[in-house]
Formats: C-alpha cells, sequence, structure tokens
C-alpha cells in the first residue's frame, strides 16, 4: 500500500505512522484486503479554498475534498470488490484510488469547535475522503448519510478517538 503525503502547510506535524494507521483500520474494517495508492495533500484555508472553487464552484475553504479516480458503488458489495480488483494495475499490483485533500488549518478549527482534539478530527477527515474515494455519497440521500456516518464513528471508535 502507498500513501503518499505531500504537506503543504505548516502547523501539523509528520502525521505519516497516523494516516498509515487510519487508512489500515478503515480498510479492516471494511473488510478490504487491497493494495492502494492514495495521494494526501495538506493544506491551510486558503489552498483548498481555491481547489474548491475550481472543481466544485463553491468559493469557499472546506475541511476536506477527494477525488476518486474510479466510479465506485459500494451498494452491491460482490460488484464493488470485483470492480475494485479490476482496477489493480499491472505495473505494480495496487489500485490508484484517487486523491484527499485536507485543510489542518480547517481541522484545527473544527477540533475545537466541537470540543476534541486534532487527531481526532483529522482521523475523521482522512475517514471521510477515503469512503468517497471508495464510492460513498453522503449527499445521495438520508439512509446513504447515516451509513457512512456509522461506519466513520465505528472506525474512530477502533482507533480510540472516539468523541
Amino acid at each position: 500500500m502507498a500513501l503518499l503525503i505531500d504537506n503543504r502547510q505548516s502547523k501539523a506535524d509528520d502525521f505519516q505512522g497516523f494516516f498509515e494507521e487510519v487508512l489500515n483500520k478503515t480498510l479492516e474494517f471494511l473488510s478490504l484486503q487491497l493494495q492502494l495508492e492514495i495521494s494526501l495533500l495538506l493544506v491551510e484555508n486558503e489552498e483548498i479554498q481555491h481547489l474548491n472553487r475550481d472543481y466544485r464552484g463553491i468559493d469557499s475553504s472546506t475541511d476536506v475534498l477527494s477525488f476518486p479516480m474510479l466510479d465506485l458503488d459500494p451498494s452491491d458489495r460482490e460488484a464493488w470488490v470485483e470492480e475494485l480488483e479490476a482496477s489493480i494495475t499491472a505495473e505494480d499490483q495496487q489500485i490508484i484510488l484517487g486523491d484527499i485533500v485536507i485543510s489542518v488549518e480547517k481541522a484545527e478549527e473544527q477540533a475545537k469547535e466541537y470540543g476534541h482534539g486534532l487527531k481526532r478530527e483529522l482521523g475523521f477527515l482522512m475517514i471521510h475522503g477515503l469512503l468517497h474515494l471508495l464510492g460513498y455519497d453522503h449527499e445521495i440521500g438520508e439512509s446513504e448519510e447515516q451509513t457512512m456516518n456509522a461506519i466513520q464513528e465505528d472506525i474512530l471508535e477502533e482507533l480510540n478517538l472516539a468523541r
């Protein structure tokens, strides 16, 4: 598995091990034993605002953005896993899943607002972004939102990052 981190912000330390743990726990929770390649970009509010404006047409900062390489639907597990396995590259036997962008500055703001630590907020944002790369979408409807929220909270609890 490859988690490629590009840290373009000045506030956070090296979170490589932490984000790898979150990634591994998420895959374990979803019972996915696949080799993935994911790019994680850590930025400040100004940079994520530009990305949000350019790619979503929303000119404001946000906490996390996801740019999936695959069009996946986890509602049919068998077809979902088959699609993932069909995407394994011949060269390195990995699935290039996509990119996640997290504003560490926004994560700090939200951690204070919600009354929990930065690691919990960063863990939540990483899981959230990863679920989007895997095809989960809370914006489709209330049922999908509940499913995604439950998965996120269960994984955070397993990581000892519950509220």
